[in-house]
């Protein structure tokens, strides 16, 4: 693990909320001038710390969307099966999120289909396509209460030095 300062930290959070900030306005959030300020940014690019900047979408503005969330459980755990199911989902552009769990399933997955009626062509061809699922299960997103895209980093990581 890279080693952070509290300058390093207030680059990351400034960025993680503002990835279009200025070299100038990133200099005053952090306390250093310009040229420096944008040296450790680039710093944490190059470590791979930061690993991207992109735009968030407000996509009902645009088109009705269905969120759906599935879990999904696979009939046998050989490596061969998870890599098999992982290779799929890769793959598979309405499918925006996956995590591999420990517990009761295998996987969550975050799903967004035009409508429900695409949500279940997009599972009848997963299930077409023999991926050793065996059993999942489907939540509707009805009401987003919360979705962050910013890292509580001051509780997340250890106070730097």
């Amino acid at each position: 693990m890279t080693k952070l300062d509290a300058i390093d930290l207030k680059i990351l959070d400034a960025i993680q909320r503002d990835g279009r900030v200025t070299k100038l306005a990133l200099a005053e959030k952090v306390g250093l001038s310009a040229t420096p300020a944008w040296m450790r940014l680039r710093k944490l690019e190059k470590a791979g710390i930061v690993s991207g900047y992109h735009a968030r979408i407000a996509v009902r503005r645009v088109a009705p969307v269905a969120s759906v969330m599935m879990e999904v459980t696979l009939a046998n755990h050989r490596q061969s099966d998870f890599d098999r199911f992982e290779r799929a989902v890769a793959t598979t552009p309405e499918i925006v999120a996956c995590w591999s769990v420990g517990g009761g399933v295998d996987y969550i997955l975050k799903i967004m289909a035009a409508d429900i009626d695409a949500y279940q062509r997009l599972v009848d061809s997963l299930l077409d396509r023999e991926l050793g699922i065996d059993r999942y299960f489907t939540y509707i997103v009805t009401k987003t209460v919360k979705e962050e895209t910013v890292l509580p980093l001051e509780t997340l990581l250890p106070a730097p030095e």
